[in-house]
């Protein structure tokens, strides 16, 4: 037994330092926390992940739920919930920051409506704390997971607007990256519109009904909805998995609506923030000036704003088609693009709960696929070559299966590859590059699924370049 636990101490060490060499991606979070219980569920998930990024601030701000009040006591109460199991989230991965740390980071946004909150002396701790992230030196881009309304981010470039040379202010800029769902004040169009050079991610308007972001809770006779049902989230995260889980409420509206803004953030092997269109956990989106729909009243609340089109293209909904492993139906949506991945996410969200009161040997821990030629490829027209993961490991000697597939709608190639008659469901497999008149991308996924409690899954991405 001994023998065995000092293996185990070894596969955890290499398993934290792997994820403390990657380079870490800069987060800030604005909540509309209190507006609905949805996002003090995503704050539960998010903190579970708080090793993957360098977090740079939590904000509390209003929205069109919430136009008044700012709830940073609530993120406080989290913060201190997470702080009593951040000692036991050492024993499975690196890097997670102290509360302490973290609450230097919580910030209010200024209590009032969207552009209200916009102008001359309207800047808030959370607006000032903004602009000082985006002026650390450090080129690192900033994502701006944006639960509620935007206005504290608004107002950072308004400020920045008026007091910096258009150079400088171009600078700052180029740094952000917006990760929203959808609009739930005006100051989201106001961004948009009058800063269009700014990275933004979004499915516009206040309309939920076409939103990317229901994927995650949308009911589908062709997925499993158990998952983000109350029953599941007491069994796997609520209820006997620390005083985090307890923190956790029940769903009322819809379970997590905003945690798609950072689900494409985690570092799985599958997401890529860069490239939306190549799509991950969080839902895929492409780059275009969306048609404009007058929006259809909402009975849950009145928008005080006229709704316009957009003036720009902008990263936004994307469809994918798949068939069900449910009932073998074929599906097509923007939905879709994150209701593929969603018991993949659940059950990782799960396992992560497991790390906040469990040793490291009673949890299960994800695969570490690998690949044995480059995540790039070239390969010309009529020729055959291998997809090869021999080698992948698992950190706790599960058993592991495979599955290659083509991520057709990520690739510019149209056409669906077969890798009959050859099973998909092996390490090592071939494929035979079909003939084009111009080079075509296709985007290949490993999924490598281990056999523990709860089953994980993490991903390796082949872009194959297919030439005449």
């Amino acid at each position: 037994m001994k023998y065995v636990s000092f293996l185990l101490f070894i596969l955890f060490l290499q398993t934290g330092l792997m994820a403390q060499n990657q380079t870490k991606l800069r987060v800030v979070v604005l909540t509309d926390i209190e507006a609905d219980p949805d996002d003090s569920q995503s704050m539960v998930r998010f903190l579970t992940y708080a090793n993957q990024w360098d977090i740079e601030g939590l904000i509390a701000t209003t929205s069109i739920h919430q136009k008044n009040w700012a709830a940073v006591e609530s993120i406080h109460a989290i913060i201190d919930a997470y702080g009593k199991v951040q000692p036991n989230l050492l024993k499975h991965e690196r890097g997670y920051p102290t509360a302490a740390e973290l609450k230097t980071r919580i910030k209010k946004g200024l209590e009032k409506y969207g552009m209200e909150g916009v102008g001359e002396g309207k800047d808030s701790e959370g607006s000032e704390w903004i602009i000082r992230v985006l002026e650390k030196n450090d080129s690192r881009p900033v994502w701006f997971c944006v639960w509620g309304g935007s206005n504290c981010l608004a107002q950072a470039l308004w400020k920045i607007k008026q007091t910096k040379s258009t150079t400088e202010a171009q600078k700052l800029y180029d740094k952000i990256r917006v990760n929203t769902i959808s609009d739930q004040d005006d100051s989201n169009p106001w961004i948009r519109k009058t800063f269009p050079t700014i990275f933004f991610t979004v499915t516009p308007g206040y309309t939920y009904e076409k939103a990317t972001w229901r994927g995650i809770n949308a009911q589908s006779a062709g997925f499993n909805n158990a998952v983000f049902s109350n029953q599941w989230l007491t069994e796997h995260i609520q209820q006997g998995h620390s005083v985090l889980g307890t923190m956790y409420p029940d769903v009322a509206y819809g379970m997590e609506g905003d945690t798609p803004t950072f689900l494409g953030l985690i570092s799985n092997g599958l997401n890529n923030p860069e490239h939306p269109n190549y799509g991950g956990w969080g839902g895929r989106y492409e780059f275009y000036t969306p048609v404009f729909e007058k929006p259809k009243p909402n009975p849950y609340f009145k928008v005080p704003h006229q709704e316009e089109p957009e003036s720009h293209p902008i990263w936004t909904n994307a469809n994918d088609s798949l068939v069900s492993s449910v009932d073998k139906k074929t599906y097509v949506g923007n939905l879709e693009t994150i209701m593929r991945w969603r018991e993949d996410f659940q059950n990782d969200f799960a396992a992560r709960m497991d790390w906040t009161y469990q040793p490291y040997t009673a949890a299960n821990h994800p695969p570490v696929p690998k690949l044995n030629h480059a995540e790039n490829i070239t390969v010309k027209s009529g020729e055959q070559f291998f997809l090869d993961a021999k080698g992948t490991t698992d950190p706790d000697g599960d058993a592991l299966s495979y599955f290659w597939f083509q991520y057709r709608e990520a690739g510019t190639y149209q056409g669906n590859i077969s890798f009959r008659p050859y099973a998909p469901n092996m390490y090592r497999v071939p494929f035979t590059a079909p003939k084009v008149e111009t080079p075509q991308t296709i985007h290949f996924i490993l999924k490598v699924s281990d056999k523990g409690q709860p089953a994980l899954s993490r991903y390796k991405r082949v872009i194959a370049t297919i030439i005449p």
